[in-house]
This record gives C-alpha cells, structure tokens and sequence, in this order.
C-alpha cells in the first residue's frame, strides 16, 4: 500500500511543482521538462505495482447497472481528452477538458472498484485533479476560451473516443479486467 500512496503523492507533486514553486521551476528551465516527465512515469510505475500488489477491504463491487454507467462516463472520459473540446463547438468554453476528462476516469473507475486500494488510487487522482483546476483558476484567473469551432469536429472526437473505448477495453479484457460485462 506504501507504494501505491507514494505513487499517487509523487503525481500530485510532480503537477503541482510548476504552480506551488513557480521560481525553481523556471530556474531549472528546460531541464525543469525532463525532471517533471521522469517523475510523473516513476509515479505510473509505483502506482501500478502498488495497485496490483495492495489488499483492503472491499466495500461493493461491479454491478450491471454501474458497469454500463461506468462505460459512459468513460465516453466522455476520452471525448474530453481529446481535442474535441477546443475545436468543436459544444463545449469549446469549458477552461479545463482534459482534468474534466481525467475526473470523470477516477469517478467511474471508483463507481465499479469499490476497495480501499482504488479508494486510494482514483480517490486520490480523482482529489489531486479537481485541486488541480482550483489551483489553476486562482493562479491563472485570467482565461481566454478557443474560437467556436464546428459540430462536425464534436462529431468525429465523439467517434473517435468511442473507438477509444473499445481499444482500452480490449486491452483490459486482455489484461483479464473486463470491461464491458
């Protein structure tokens, strides 16, 4: 378990360095990149292994109902991921996509893994991304949203985080976690 909380801390860390010490991350310059990279993929990797290995309780479990749920929150999960956001003309005022996107990924990943490891892994992924948007909005207030774009461009991200859907799930039924019930 020591693992999977240094994992979800070291992430936290990592995305809040540039806001919570804005002066040694500019110092560090372009070097500041790879430092950051290294730790958001050793945090990947201590998250994993600590996930894998972490017992705790279990409190509920997957259901019908919350797996179809859990599905279509992962559809907008991926749409708003992808660009669709900034280049459609749904949600092209939204200031935070991908961290909407990230939240909707732990909300559903807790929906159907109702345990203290996944409490701990997408409860804290999940708290880290929404201090995230707070932390940018106060230190950042100042926002300009992209030009409308067109439905059509909503359209093909909506396909294409539906295609994402099935090639994420193919791999975690791959992986033994199936996803679609």
């Amino acid at each position: 378990m020591a693992l999977l909380i240094l994992g979800v801390l070291l992430w936290a860390a990592a995305h809040f360095f540039k806001r919570a010490m804005p002066a040694p991350r500019a110092a560090m310059g372009n070097a500041g990149r790879g430092a950051v990279a290294v730790a958001v993929v050793v945090s990947i990797v201590l998250m994993t292994i600590g996930y894998r290995a972490a017992e705790g309780a279990f409190f509920w479990g997957r259901h019908p109902a919350t797996t179809g749920i859990n599905n279509l929150l992962m559809v907008a999960a991926f749409y708003f991921v992808t660009p669709g956001p900034k280049k459609g003309a749904i949600f092209y005022k939204m200031r935070h996509p991908m961290l909407t996107g990230f939240s909707l990924w732990a909300a559903a990943h807790l929906l159907v893994n109702g345990d203290v490891p996944s409490f701990i892994l997408f409860g804290g992924l999940l708290v880290w991304a929404l201090a995230e948007m707070v932390v940018i909005n106060r230190t950042v207030p100042n926002w300009t949203p992209p030009a409308k774009g067109s439905i059509a461009k909503d359209a093909m991200f909506v396909v294409a985080s539906l295609v994402l859907l099935a090639v994420v799930g193919a791999i975690h039924a791959w992986l033994g976690y199936n996803p679609f019930g």
